[in-house]
């Protein structure tokens, strides 16, 4: 089976992206592993398909590098939001086109804020999912929340030299106090006012450039939406209600990278 895909990165975290909207073909685990592989495959952090939605411009389905079905995928859907204005699937609203389309978690709202078909960057807004206060908890020496994916956040010192890949896996695996598995962010404030990020995913089981749904999740128990990863800078807001966060959005960069096929 020969496929036809595209590759994009939001912020470093890179993904393949399929449209199955005319063919809609089932990828086994395997296959999805074996695309996403860095030496075998195209090479990616995770896989993403774009089907047919009857409410919705579009459905999206996340997968992690090993093959298996993830949850949301902040970065993901600022990526796949591209790649459907660049389908062709889009819709104006307020001059800027916009697309909604629905994940693991639910709809979502995306916006395409700026793209540059020369350089092949852009910026994407994305709507997330509303977290609760209660769904807020502390946890050990952090917090333990959903963004859409689970996450524990840390605050560390020396972030830059911190071995996030170590204590990541620890935590991601101490199924004592995380049953499920949990992606892991471990964050700084630094000198100009920003918050650091660093992030270990559970399913790609190494650090990645960036995390669109740990950045969110590191936005709201910090109170401090101005971002930055080793893959680039994110706003982040929200509206607290004291005993809610409403309307949490999440804005980044995407590129494209490149088209191929890839027979599997």
């Amino acid at each position: 089976m020969t496929l036809n895909f595209e590759k994009y990165d939001g912020a470093g975290n890179d993904f393949v992206l399929i449209d199955l909207r005319t063919d809609p073909v089932e990828l086994s685990q395997e296959q999805i592993a074996r695309i996403c592989h860095r030496r075998f495959g195209v090479g990616a952090d995770g896989l993403m398909t774009l089907s047919h939605s009857d409410s919705h411009d579009f459905e999206m389905r996340y997968y992690n590098s090993d093959g298996g079905l993830g949850s949301m995928c902040g970065n993901g859907g600022r990526c796949i939001a591209m790649f459907a204005h660049r389908l062709g699937l889009s819709n104006a609203d307020g001059g800027r086109p916009v697309l909604r389309f629905i994940g693991y978690d639910g709809p979502h709202e995306a916006r395409v804020l700026m793209w540059d078909e020369d350089s092949a960057i852009g910026l994407v807004e994305l709507g997330m999912r509303d977290v609760e206060g209660n769904e807020v908890k502390r946890c050990l020496d952090g917090w333990f929340l959903d963004t859409g994916s689970p996450h524990y956040v840390q605050r560390v010192a020396d972030l830059e030299h911190f071995p996030v890949v170590e204590e990541g896996r620890r935590l991601r695996y101490d199924t004592e106090h995380f049953p499920q598995g949990t992606n892991v962010d471990f964050i700084e404030d630094l000198p100009d006012g920003t918050l650091m990020v660093r992030t270990y995913e559970r399913g790609v089981e190494d650090e990645t450039w960036s995390c669109g749904t740990g950045v969110t999740a590191c936005a709201i128990v910090s109170g401090n939406g101005r971002i930055k990863t080793r893959g680039g800078d994110f706003r982040v807001s929200f509206d607290s209600t004291g005993t809610a966060f409403r309307n949490v959005r999440i804005t980044g960069p995407v590129s494209f990278n490149f088209k191929g096929t890839i027979t599997i």
